[in-house]
C-alpha cells in the first residue's frame, strides 16, 4: 500500500472514531439538549490542548452478537489537556456506542489514564454519561468496574477527582463518582440512581419518576450526594474549570496563587454593624464572609444542602482558602446531622491538599430532637470535630456571635488544633445560652428581679469573648472593620507551617 493510502487510511479511521455511534444518534444526543462526549471535552479545556489516547480500541466481546457491532474507541473519549495551562486528564463516555456502558475494553481506557494521573501528579476529570455496565460482557464489565473504584480510593487524597454527570448514569455508574471529591449535575438532563424507577416498581411497588428518583436538584438538595448543579453541559463545563482554579494539582503542591488586585488592608466599615446587638436575631453570614475575600467571588459547595452551614472556596491576598461558616439565617446557624457531614467531608478534601481553613463561627449547638439523636447526631457530630481535629493546614476561627457548649469546641476551637483564634467583641462564648444556665444553675428559686440580674451577671462574665481571651482560647478580640486585615496577616503568619499526626496507617473515622 502506497504511503498517501496509508497516511488516508489513518485519517479515515479517525474521522470514524471521533462520529462515534454515528451522526444520527449524535443528532439524537442534542435533541435531548445533552452535548457529545467529543463537544464536552472540547469546551472543558484550553484549545487546541486535548491529546486522545487510545483511540481505535474496540470492544473483545464475541457473546450475543457483539462481534458484528463494533465502534473504534468503544464508547469512551480519553486523554489529557489543560485548563488554565495546567496539566489535566479526561474521560468522556460517549453514550451514543452502545449508550455509554462499561465494556472491558473501555475500562482500560479508563483506568490507563487514570494510572498516568497517579503518576504524573494531575486532576482526573470524569464526563459520565453511561447506562452502566455492558450487560452482553458479564463479569468482565463489572470487573472493569471494580478496577477504576479501586483506582479512585488510591487516587484520594493523592490527586483531585472530579466528576461531571452528563446523562442518566444507574448501577456501577454511579459508584465511582461517589468516591471521587466533587460531582456536578446538570437540570433536567443528568439523573443518578442504584436502581432506575422501574426496577423500584417491581420490587417496593413505589412509583416515583427520574426526576423526583435521582435527578439533579434530588441529589443536591436532599441526598447531599452531589456538590454542584449546572442548567446546561456548556455551564457545566465552565463551572469544572472554574473549581479546578482552587485546587491543586496533587498533595505534594499548593493551590494555585493569583496575583490580588484587592486592597489587603482595606477596612470594611459595614461589618461592624451586621451582627444585630439581638442574639436572638438571625443575620446572613454571607454579608461578613462576601466583603471579607478578594472580590466577593465565592464557590459554593453543595449551597442548596444543608444550608445552615456555608463550606466554599474563595482567595484571600490571591491565595485560595477553604471557608466553613454556620449560617444563623437557617435553623439559627445550628448543626445537625447533614451540616456536620456536609463540613466534615470539606475540611477533609482542603486538609488533603493543603487548602487553609477559615471558620466563622455563630454556632448556638447542635440540634435537639429525637429524630436527630435516631439519626445518629453524636456519631456524624463527631465527624466535623474529627476532621478539623486531624487537619493540619493553616486554621483560623473568627467567632462572630454564639459559641456555646459542645459546637463551640468542634468549630475549629483552638483546643482542637486551630492557629489563630479571633472573637467579634459580640462574641458569647459560654457552655449554653444565658437563660438556660440560669435556669439550671438556680434551679428556677429566684424571683423575676434577682432572675433578671442573674441573666445579666452570666451573660457579662460568661457569654463574652473576654473570658475566653484571658485564658489564652481567644487569641485577640479583633474590631470587625479589620477581619480581611487580621486573616491576611493569620494566613501570612501560618504560610510555612509543618505539624503532622502521628504515624500510622490511617485513623478510624466515625461513618
Amino acid at each position: 500500500m502506497p504511503l498517501t493510502s496509508k497516511i488516508q487510511l489513518l485519517e479515515e479511521k479517525s474521522l470514524k472514531a471521533e462520529l462515534g455511534g454515528g451522526q444520527e444518534r449524535i443528532d439524537k444526543q442534542h435533541k435531548m439538549g445533552r452535548l457529545t462526549a467529543r463537544e464536552r471535552i472540547k469546551l472543558l479545556l484550553d484549545p487546541g490542548s486535548f491529546v486522545e489516547i487510545d483511540k481505535f480500541v474496540t470492544h473483545r466481546s464475541t457473546d450475543f452478537g457483539m462481534e458484528k457491532t463494533k465502534f473504534l474507541g468503544d464508547g469512551v473519549v480519553t486523554g489529557y489537556g489543560k485548563i488554565e495551562n495546567r496539566l489535566m486528564y479526561v474521560f468522556a463516555q460517549d453514550f451514543t456506542v452502545f449508550g455509554g456502558s462499561l465494556s472491558r475494553a473501555n475500562a482500560d481506557k479508563i483506568i490507563k489514564i487514570m494510572d498516568l494521573a497517579m503518576k504524573m501528579g494531575a486532576p482526573v476529570i470524569g464526563l459520565n454519561d453511561s447506562g452502566g455496565a455492558r450487560i452482553q460482557e458479564g463479569v468482565e464489565s463489572l470487573a472493569g468496574y471494580a478496577d477504576i473504584f479501586y483506582r479512585n480510593v488510591r487516587s484520594s487524597g493523592v490527586i483531585p477527582q472530579i466528576s461531571a454527570i452528563l446523562g442518566a448514569c444507574a448501577g456501577g455508574a454511579v459508584y465511582s463518582p461517589a468516591i471521587t471529591d466533587f460531582i456536578l449535575m446538570v437540570k433536567e438532563t443528568s439523573y443518578m440512581f442504584v436502581t432506575g424507577p422501574d426496577v423500584i416498581k417491581t420490587v417496593t411497588n413505589e412509583e416515583v419518576t427520574k426526576e423526583d428518583l435521582g435527578g439533579a436538584m434530588a441529589h443536591n438538595k436532599k441526598s447531599g450526594v452531589a456538590h454542584f448543579i449546572a442548567d446546561n453541559d456548556e455551564q457545566a463545563m465552565m463551572m469544572v474549570r472554574e473549581l479546578m482554579s482552587f485546587l491543586p494539582s496533587n498533595n505534594m503542591e499548593d493551590p494555585p496563587q493569583k496575583i490580588c488586585t484587592d486592597d489587603h488592608k482595606r477596612q470594611i466599615s459595614m461589618l461592624d454593624t451586621v451582627v444585630p446587638i439581638d442574639p436572638n436575631k438571625p443575620y446572613n453570614m454571607f454579608d461578613i464572609i462576601l466583603p471579607v475575600i478578594d472580590h466577593e467571588h465565592f464557590l459554593e459547595v453543595q449551597p442548596h444542602y444543608a444550608q445552615n452551614i456555608i463550606v466554599g472556596f474563595a482567595r484571600i491576598g490571591g491565595k485560595p482558602v477553604g471557608i466553613v461558616a454556620n449560617q444563623p439565617q437557617v435553623l439559627a446557624g445550628v448543626l445537625d446531622i447533614d451540616s456536620s457531614t456536609k463540613a466534615a467531608r470539606f475540611v477533609r478534601f482542603c486538609d488533603a491538599f493543603n487548602i487553609p481553613l477559615i471558620t466563622f463561627e455563630d454556632v448556638p449547638g447542635f440540634l435537639p430532637g429525637t429524630t436527630q439523636e435516631f439519626g445518629g447526631i453524636i456519631k456524624h457530630g463527631a465527624k466535623l470535630l474529627y476532621a478539623f481535629a486531624e487537619a493540619t493546614v493553616p486554621k483560623i476561627t473568627i467567632i462572630t456571635r454564639k459559641a456555646y457548649g459542645g459546637a463551640y469546641d468542634v468549630m475549629s476551637s483552638k483546643h482542637i488544633g486551630a492557629d489563630m483564634n479571633y472573637a467579634y467583641p459580640t462574641a458569647e462564648i459560654a457552655v449554653m445560652g444565658p437563660e438556660g444556665a440560669v435556669n439550671i444553675i438556680y434551679k428556677n428559686d429566684l424571683n423575676a428581679e434577682a432572675r433578671k440580674k442573674a441573666v445579666d451577671e452570666y451573660r457579662e462574665n460568661f457569654a463574652s469573648p473576654y473570658k475566653a481571651a484571658q485564658l489564652g482560647y481567644i487569641d485577640e478580640i479583633i474590631y470587625p472593620h479589620d477581619t480581611r486585615l487580621k486573616i491576611l496577616e493569620a494566613l501570612e503568619m501560618t504560610a510555612n507551617k509543618s505539624a503532622s499526626n502521628p504515624p500510622k496507617k490511617h485513623g478510624n473515622i466515625p461513618l
